[in-house]
């Protein structure tokens, strides 16, 4: 049977999320198209983020090589549509033309200017990556010039912002521009209060799509902030220097006035795609196309036809109106044409569109928000940790580990000026080298532990044919004594001396672990007091030896163990591991060799995140089992620190992480390009 052709127009949310699905459920059934003008897809609600210069723009690109360059059965093409030619089947590009049996229109939307004068030629729209890049050159050179502007009329409106709309994406731009205000009126010596910030709204009230309480908070966060909030104010005319509006309810005489702004950010509203030539029925507001129950476009019901995203306009039962342009409605369309296509080619049942939306959060700036999610109201910093974790959640969905890890550094481990949720304590981008003496000196240490264990004579090494990690038995006994010698092990275990080399009791284990003659005297006590004094509590052993517990060591004592050997409840899993003497004596010798690594490692600088977290994981076995004392537990911090990247400083890090990465990226992915061809 031949393979079904499916074209997907518009790589948003929708075709994003389309194009997985069938890919997914129709493998080598299917070859799907993917045509994009870009050759990334947009996250739409970071756009703020870029226009006020809190994030790089590469943080809102996630390319579709890395997103979809692994999926066999789809071909990613860079290019415009121009006509959707449904006579042959085909979707029309400026480059070319492709046929299909099935095509998601997933167009998007764009700004909606409602026909005001002068908001194409002098009003900064805010729906696109060219849009937010647009928006920041703007904001850096009215700062720069009102920087040094004496007219006192010029310098106001050149430092005026004016943001058009209260909608989420007008009152996230109006909260960005808090921090962004605080940050220039620094670096270019202007008084804050001297840069204004204004939200013009021709309704009584701002986010009307949100809880009521929810977005009364937000007016009044932002009012706290000094953002003029102007209600009541429709804007009539946008100018280069200024904008007019007229001031005063729908039913009360209206003022006309000017405000004075180099800049107007319009957010008012967004409409269905007027760049493609489609022919499909429009709504009768804002050209959303018509779709049915099934994301069919209405008017061509069977002909393979689909729309999703901002541009569908199917219309909900519940509130009659269309689809919301959220990114949870574009999810949901998306994944209701692809899950109709699939049953069509399958020859099931179709899945009608049920609309079921989680809640709605809104940022004020980097450190506060609002959010209501079910009848949960969240606001300030809780928030925005629900925000950030739905857009890491995001990236999950979209099976994404590299944009994941992106989003993290650039939203909360590597932004300037304390602008994140965290507000900033997360955030440093300090100099690995004053890690460097503390990386030699831990390497160090796990080296002279190593050295003897695998090099020293028979009384020191672990490679000879003796058992010493002999803390997984208890002070009584086991089930590792080499066979040969079980009733000397006995017998030692119960004097607790530590002589014998060829018995493999709890007390030659602890002894090991402390340096001390023997703990079985501590083990013993231990058996007889609670948990907390079984820590606590200082004991003394036959040798006359105090053991303490404590941090640090204390003169004429010695630290005590972690543990009195290996717990109750651990028993059984270590039996499991490690059944017997002779797999004993073979893991003894395999951990010498892999200390001796990891200690080289570290001091070499290599892999040291691996290496680190390794000595961690090593050192929490060490404490669990018994062989390490509490003194010792400072190697668990330090291995934690040592994994911030410090082996790029006077190690081989340097190299081999950017080469490991470029290397497996272009073998995963494949190569990220401008422009995608297809196959």
């Amino acid at each position: 049977m031949a393979k079904k052709k499916i074209v997907v127009v518009g790589g948003g949310v929708a075709g994003l999320h389309a194009v997985r699905e069938l890919s997914k459920k129709l493998k080598s059934d299917v070859d799907i198209t993917l045509i994009d003008k870009h050759s990334y897809h947009t996250t739409m609600t970071q756009l703020h983020e870029v226009a006020a210069g809190r994030i790089p723009f590469t943080t809102v690109q996630y390319d579709y090589q890395k997103l979809l360059g692994k999926r066999k059965n789809i071909s990613i093409v860079t290019d415009s549509v121009v006509n959707l030619d449904k006579t042959n089947k085909k979707v029309v590009t400026k480059h070319g033309s492709y046929d299909y049996d099935y095509v998601v229109v997933a167009l998007g939307g764009e700004p909606n200017d409602f026909g005001v004068p002068g908001v194409k030629e002098h009003g900064f729209t805010l729906w696109s990556l060219e849009d937010a890049m647009r928006i920041k050159r703007q904001l850096e050179t009215v700062v720069q010039y009102g920087s040094t502007e004496v007219d006192e009329e010029k310098r106001r409106a050149l430092l005026t912002i004016s943001v058009a709309g209260s909608g989420f994406t007008g009152i996230e731009m109006a909260g960005e521009l808090i921090d962004w205000r605080k940050k220039v009126s620094t670096d270019w010596k202007i008084p804050e209060e001297e840069i204004t910030i204004n939200v013009v709204e021709m309704m009584p009230t701002i986010l009307n799509t949100l809880d009521r309480k929810q977005a009364d908070k937000a007016h009044a966060y932002l009012e706290k902030k000094n953002v003029h909030v102007l209600l009541n104010h429709g804007i009539t005319e946008v100018a280069e220097d200024h904008i007019k509006v007229n001031v005063g309810g729908r039913d009360e005489e209206k003022v006309t006035k000017e405000i004075p702004t180099h800049t107007l950010i319009w957010t008012t509203g967004v409409q269905g795609n007027t760049g493609v030539k489609t022919d499909l029925n429009e709504t009768e507001r804002a050209h959303r196309l018509q779709a049915n129950q099934y994301m069919e476009a209405i008017g061509f019901e069977g002909q393979g036809i689909y729309v999703a995203g901002d541009v569908s306009g199917y219309i909900e039962p519940d509130t009659g109106r269309p689809t919301p342009q959220i990114v949870e409605a574009a999810e949901q369309t998306g994944h209701t044409a692809a899950a109709n296509i699939i049953a069509d080619i399958k020859g099931t049942e179709k899945h009608q569109h049920k609309s079921k939306y989680q809640g709605t959060m809104v940022s004020v700036g980097s450190t506060w928000g609002v959010a209501k999610i079910g009848s949960l109201r969240l606001t300030g910093f809780w928030a925005m940790l629900m925000k950030n974790m739905v857009y890491l959640l995001y990236t999950f969905q979209i099976r994404s580990a590299h944009y994941f890890w992106r989003y993290a550094l650039n939203e909360i481990f590597r932004t300037e000026d304390d602008r994140n949720f965290m507000r900033g304590h997360a955030s440093r981008r300090g100099n690995v080298l004053w890690a460097l003496p503390l990386r030699l000196f831990y390497g160090l240490i796990w080296l002279l532990d190593a050295v003897p264990k695998v090099f020293g004579n028979s009384e020191q090494s672990w490679m000879g044919d003796t058992v010493k990690i002999s803390t997984f038995l208890k002070s009584s006994g086991g089930w590792l004594e080499k066979p040969v010698a079980k009733a000397a092990s006995d017998a030692a275990a119960g004097a607790t001396t530590a002589s014998s080399t060829t018995a493999s009791s709890a007390a030659d284990a602890a002894a090991g672990a402390t340096g001390a003659a023997s703990s079985g005297a501590h083990a013993a006590v231990s058996q007889h007091v609670g948990f907390w004094d079984s820590i606590f509590r200082s004991t003394t052993d036959a040798n006359g030896v105090k053991h303490v517990w404590g941090l640090t060591y204390e003169y004429g004592t010695m630290p005590k163990t972690t543990t009195a050997g290996v717990p109750d409840w651990m028993q059984p899993m270590m039996k499991f591991f490690v059944p017997n003497y002779e797999v004993a004596l073979w893991l003894q010798r395999i951990m010498s060799i892999v200390e001796l690594l990891l200690a080289l490692a570290i001091i070499a600088g290599a892999f040291t995140f691996i290496a680190s977290a390794a000595t961690a994981g090593l050192t929490v076995m060490f404490a669990t089992t018994g062989m390490l004392t509490w003194v010792s537990l400072w190697y668990i911090p330090v291995a934690i620190a040592l994994m911030g990247g410090t082996g790029r400083a006077f190690g081989l890090d340097k190299w081999i992480q950017p080469w490991i990465q470029k290397f497996l990226g272009q073998l995963w992915y494949g190569k990220s390009r401008s422009i995608y061809k297809g196959r």
